[in-house]
């Protein structure tokens, strides 16, 4: 019994692995390459020059690889690339790079994109990334492996959320993310630390107890963010997390850093 069902349309020249599962009235473009024990819904289109990695599954009516929504893409051959193991929901979308970038979107392995979660061109993705319900990332965002990005929120372009960082539902997200911290609001703001993400991912607590003073010392008090994190970094030891968070928050961009309300 074959594994594609009798009315999915595969265009020549498409390379697919045959213990792949791909449902009714499913399109797979010609230059998309699915890998090993992937399981494609019903009436999901999957286009472009795609690849997808292992054991991902794909739910009914997502598009992946479909032409960025950006003006200035002539059609230059841009890639998505997806890892393994990923749960891709429904009417998910995802586009692949522009000339203007990395002509690449890169999407890591073991993650979760809820219904109507939106990739854009040229974003990075790093592992174990859940985007809940209807979360969007505009092109060129970067996100760090364990980010969570809430119901209903949007990144705009260019943004970097660092790891472990959670974005709460209904957030605007307009500014760097540091690692290891969370934020929320229609003009997001840092809300403080993700301390339960980061115990339950069995992070010791003196690390996180060290991070929390490292995160204090850079938002209270005197002096430029600049000076700050010169003395956080001479004073880092071998705290991974303060190295991170530091490292992270040193890269200049015209975006800047996410900060927290005004008191």
């Amino acid at each position: 019994m074959s594994l594609i069902h009798e009315t999915a349309i595969i265009a020549d020249g498409a390379k697919i692995h045959d213990s792949v599962e791909i449902g009714a009235y499913s399109i797979i473009g010609a230059n998309v390459e699915i890998g090993e024990g992937c399981v494609i819904g019903s009436h999901v289109v999957v286009d472009g020059y795609t690849t997808i990695g292992k054991n991902n599954r794909i739910f009914p009516f997502a598009a992946i690889g479909g032409t960025p929504q950006d003006l200035k893409f002539k059609g230059e051959k841009s890639t998505l690339v997806i890892g393994d193991n990923n749960m891709i929901r429904e009417y998910v979308t995802m586009h692949p790079g522009t000339e203007d970038d990395r002509m690449e979107t890169t999407v890591g392995s073991n993650c979760l994109f809820m219904i109507g979660a939106h990739v854009a061109h040229d974003c990075v993705v790093g592992d174990r990334v859940i985007l809940a319900n209807n979360a969007t990332l505009a092109g060129h965002v970067q996100l760090g492996d364990f980010v969570i990005i809430g119901g209903l929120s949007a990144v705009r372009q260019f943004v970097r959320i660092g790891a472990h960082a959670m974005i709460g539902g209904m957030s605007g997200v307009e500014h760097d993310v540091l690692p290891f911290s969370m934020v929320m609001g229609e003009r997001a703001k840092l809300a403080g630390l993700n301390l339960v993400g980061l115990e339950r991912r069995g992070f010791e607590r003196d690390a996180i107890r060290e991070l929390k003073n490292a995160y204090s010392e850079l938002f209270d008090g005197e002096g430029t963010i600049a000076d700050k994190l010169s003395a956080l970094s001479n004073g880092a030891n071998d705290n991974p997390l303060i190295k991170d968070f530091v490292e992270f928050a040193s890269v200049k961009t015209k975006i800047g850093l996410c900060q927290p309300a005004k008191k």
